[in-house]
């Protein structure tokens, strides 16, 4: 395979593979995520074009980021079954069917169908469970920094890739912008194809940061008892406090993020006269702040405890959120936002992957996150739908600003009722 020569050109120069299959990685969540963002400049043009309201529009965009969060454990079985390669390359061809069938519909139940199920099953094998998978099996050391990468590449994807979206949509109309996410998905599944590989083992190395070569444990393909692993590790965990905890602070993680300003952010600014390219532009400047928060956070995880990153993380972003509300959106205002809000938008992600390993073990970490990961995913389907409700009746989006921030804050308190794992399987969870 292709993959092999350049593990031995790689080897050649020091450089171990795992990070070419990271770099892999990161790109397909970067393009999945900007087709996951371009949802974000669709709301108004499919109102104006269609006349469909925007409750309606918002309630298929909530479906599509429920089953983008619930199919995560089942993400994390299907990859354990089949590999990541063969489960990633057959969801960036859903993704890409169910947009381009998108391009024809004329009814609100087709929307629901290709942008709510479709392309909702496609980006739910490729989310943060994806990172989390790849990160566990090939590195050892140095784990929490890969899993903030993978997780600012999702993020920051479906913020950066707005500005040129809303450019795109505002010139040539949204299909002309979902062309362009369409293309950049296609490099990523050549991408795929070529360089992802299952397990460090599979090109005969083991894991960076470890000497051994390590055959991974053989898999049962029994589809059935796949299907059934994660329902079976939601028994076993659903007894202990510390998976709710993660569960919960998680939703209000989905619900002040994804569900609320990636969906909404365009329509907030248009209510205080921002045109839509500006608005996707302020996004693209979170997107980048975000970058930098979130990889930043993955190093403070593998060196401080994650319980207080996660207090700070979430008291200041629900600070950030209220201040929002009673601004008026001027420039500097917005500046302001823009920088903390950014530097805070997903930075939970690796203090989450990091306790929920440290509590359940390596071989449950990936199932147990998909778990905590749909939390977050229903709590930004409630936003997409709630805010959009909210909008409707009271014809401001101010009130779903502050029930976010405040949110925000009690999960900053829930966090502090945990315990500190134990330290003996903390030497066993390198990085």
């Amino acid at each position: 395979m292709f993959s092999t020569g350049v593990a031995r050109w790689m080897a050649g120069r020091n450089l171990h593979y795992g990070w070419m299959v990271a770099a892999t990685t990161f790109l397909t969540m970067l393009a999945t995520a900007g087709a996951m963002g371009s949802a974000g400049v669709m709301i108004q043009p499919l109102h104006e074009e269609f006349g469909w309201d925007i409750a309606d529009i918002s309630s298929a965009m909530a479906v599509r980021l429920v089953l983008f969060g619930l199919l995560g454990p089942f993400a994390a079985a299907f990859m354990n079954h089949f590999g990541i390669r063969q489960v990633v390359s057959t969801a960036l061809a859903l993704i890409m069917g169910g947009i381009v069938a998108s391009f024809f519909m004329t009814e609100v139940w087709q929307l629901l169908l290709l942008w709510g199920v479709v392309v909702g099953f496609g980006t739910g094998m490729t989310a943060l469970v994806l990172g989390a998978t790849v990160a566990a099996r090939w590195f050892a050391k140095r784990r929490g920094l890969v899993v903030g990468l993978m997780t600012a590449s999702s993020a920051t994807g479906q913020l950066v890739f707005l500005p040129l979206l809303a450019a795109l949509t505002d010139a040539y109309g949204w299909r002309a912008a979902l062309t362009l996410a369409v293309a950049v998905i296609a490099a990523a599944m050549v991408l795929v194809l070529l360089l992802m590989r299952d397990h460090p083992a599979d090109l005969g190395l083991p894991a960076y940061g470890e000497t051994a070569v390590v055959r991974p444990p053989k898999q049962d393909h029994n589809l059935r008892a796949t299907l059934l692993a994660p329902l079976v590790t939601l028994k076993s965990v659903s007894g202990n406090a510390v998976f709710w905890v993660l569960f919960g602070t998680f939703f209000v993680c989905g619900l002040s993020t994804n569900g609320l300003i990636q969906t909404h952010w365009i329509s907030i600014c248009g209510d205080f006269g921002m045109a839509a390219v500006t608005a996707a532009g302020t996004l693209a400047v979170i997107g980048i702040f975000d970058f930098f928060g979130t990889v930043f956070a993955g190093w403070l995880s593998d060196r401080y405890d994650n319980r207080l990153l996660l207090f700070w993380f979430y008291g200041l972003r629900g600070l950030s959120l209220l201040y929002l509300s009673f601004s008026g959106f001027s420039v500097v205002e917005l500046s302001v936002f823009a920088v903390f809000y950014g530097l805070d938008w997903v930075a939970t992600v690796p203090p989450t992957v990091k306790l929920a390993a440290e509590n359940f073990g390596r071989e449950k970490a990936g199932l147990v996150f998909g778990w905590v990961f749909a939390g977050h995913q229903l709590g930004a389907a409630t936003a997409a739908f709630g805010a959009g409700y909210l909008k409707s009746d009271y014809d401001t989006y101010m009130p779903a600003l502050q029930i976010a921030g405040l949110m925000c804050l009690l999960a900053a308190l829930s966090v502090l009722f945990l315990k500190r794992p134990d330290p003996a399987p903390l030497a066993t969870q390198a990085g």
